[in-house]
């Protein structure tokens, strides 16, 4: 019998780690892997690039506009009566929302005004547009 010292009478007085060690080492290399992929972005859009972008805290939520001027909530996709309904239903809840919202450069101007507004007439007043930092470099040339 494996483990045993002879006629099976005797205690076992080891314990052999390498198995644990083993299986430590694989769950490490998976969450290291999926901790790389769960941080990157769902939606591809292309931000557009501003000089003076801050990083914002925490966003409470995310209104993401698409080049295809296609409406995602937290990244799931949406319409803006859900969203206005979104609001509502925080807004029971939380006193002071902020918003972020994410336009692709190539996503019509209007939309992003009309989603503006749509926070605006629900009383949100802390919102900010997501930009990326402008490289100064490429600017000179």
């Amino acid at each position: 019998m494996a483990g045993s010292a002879g006629n099976g009478r005797a205690p076992i007085t080891s314990i052999n780690v390498t198995p644990l060690v083993d299986i430590t080492l694989v769950l490490l290399i998976i969450f290291m892997v999926t901790a790389t992929i769960i941080t990157a972005p769902q939606i591809p859009i292309d931000l557009p690039k501003a000089s003076t972008a801050e990083k914002t805290e925490a966003e409470t939520f995310a209104v993401v506009i698409t080049k295809a001027n296609e409406l995602f909530l937290d990244g799931k996709p949406t319409t803006e009566d859900e969203i206005g309904r979104f609001i509502d239903q925080r807004l029971k809840n939380e006193v002071d929302l902020q918003v972020v919202i994410s336009a692709d450069r190539e996503a019509m101007h209007g939309n992003v005004v009309r989603i503006i507004d749509l926070m605006r007439s629900h009383q949100v007043q802390k919102f900010a547009i997501n930009v990326e930092p402008a490289d100064e470099e490429k600017d000179k040339k």
